[in-house]
């Protein structure tokens, strides 16, 4: 967890800005964020969120199967319904095939 005094890595601050382009009803995983920078890993972006996350969209930021960040699945799942984020039929799961952001197009 960050220090309050401490400042996010040059790292952290690439995971972070990549997390506010994330459009509204559209997610990454974490393994996909560490992918589109070409540097760390799931559990290293995982870490990014947790000590930094607040103040981005992090409920767009969700585990490889499509679930919410664990903790946090009630007010991801009210994000999720405020911005029409596609989910699995039956479950709490985003539907990562309809939901998934590769970085690149912006919803038109």
């Amino acid at each position: 967890m960050a220090r309050p005094d401490s400042h996010p890595s040059d790292y952290a601050e690439r995971v972070l800005e990549v997390v506010e382009r994330v459009p509204p009803g559209r997610v990454m995983s974490y393994g996909d964020i560490a992918e589109y920078l070409g540097e760390g890993g799931p559990r290293q972006v995982g870490a990014v969120m947790s000590a930094w996350g607040g103040g981005v969209p992090w409920w767009r930021v969700i585990r490889a199967d499509g679930s919410p960040p664990p903790g946090h699945e009630v007010r991801a799942l009210e994000h999720y319904a405020a911005e029409a984020t596609p989910l699995r039929p039956g479950t709490s799961r985003v539907d990562m095939r309809a939901a998934r952001w590769d970085g690149t197009e912006l919803p038109g």
